[in-house]
């Protein structure tokens, strides 16, 4: 549900905006989100069919590896009344991948121009979706002008994520944050106590995996609730 998801009101007010333009067909774009695991990016994207599914909204799930099937997934969609999201989680490639022909031909339409009822919602901890290099930073150079310029391979990286017409960003969270969803998922397992002992507990798990993220917040909340029966 969209009111579990702490911490992120922008991101979910962004992102709603969005999808209930797309679902009202009127003009909506793709959506590219990126930041620290575990800070409800693939949350965030489910929560809008749960949300929005009775306005005609559907969702299509589909791996990195199938990307280059784009055109074939999605020309059965083209005559649907409903609208569709293509949920790509995850997303990753490499440069010389054949699905980066795939995706820029969708994102941004070829001869045949893309459909007006599909759209891209992507995920990836990395902002601009390819790996970098170190020659991408030989490449850099300086103008006359003095302002820094990309090279090419960089200009490249840079320019399949312009395409997504949104991007929302998802910072690392801070301590007060990763203590309000472990209370969250406490009380969504019925576990209502909190105090400063299970407080400590969960600080202590979190030092321990290095990560304050709403994901090891809920794997704190079922070890405690199992625990105590």
């Amino acid at each position: 549900e969209l009111d579990d998801l702490l911490g992120i009101e922008r991101q979910k007010s962004a992102l709603l905006q969005n999808s209930r333009q797309f679902v009202a067909a009127r003009p909506a774009n793709h959506v590219l989100l990126t930041g620290a695991r575990g800070t409800g990016k693939s949350s965030l994207v489910k929560s809008m069919l749960t949300l929005l599914a009775p306005a005609g909204l559907r969702m299509l799930e589909v791996p990195v590896q199938s990307l280059i099937d784009l055109p074939d997934i999605i020309e059965p969609l083209r005559e649907r009344t409903e609208r569709f999201i293509l949920y790509v989680d995850d997303f990753s490639v490499s440069a010389n991948d054949p699905a980066l022909a795939a995706l820029k031909g969708t994102l941004d339409g070829g001869i045949e121009e893309p459909p007006d009822n599909v759209v891209i919602y992507a995920t990836s901890n990395r902002r601009y979706l390819l790996p970098q290099s170190r020659h991408d930073n030989e490449e850099y150079r300086w103008s006359d002008d003095g302002e820094l310029h990309p090279g090419e391979s960089a200009e490249e990286k840079i320019s399949l994520s312009e395409r997504f017409g949104l991007w929302l960003s998802f910072p690392p969270f801070n301590q007060a944050q990763y203590l309000d969803v472990v209370q969250l998922h406490l009380r969504r397992l019925g576990v209502q106590d909190w105090n400063d002992e299970i407080r400590g507990e969960a600080l202590r798990w979190a030092l321990r995996r290095a990560s304050r993220s709403g994901r090891v917040a809920q794997q704190f909340a079922r070890d405690l609730a199992g625990r105590q029966g």
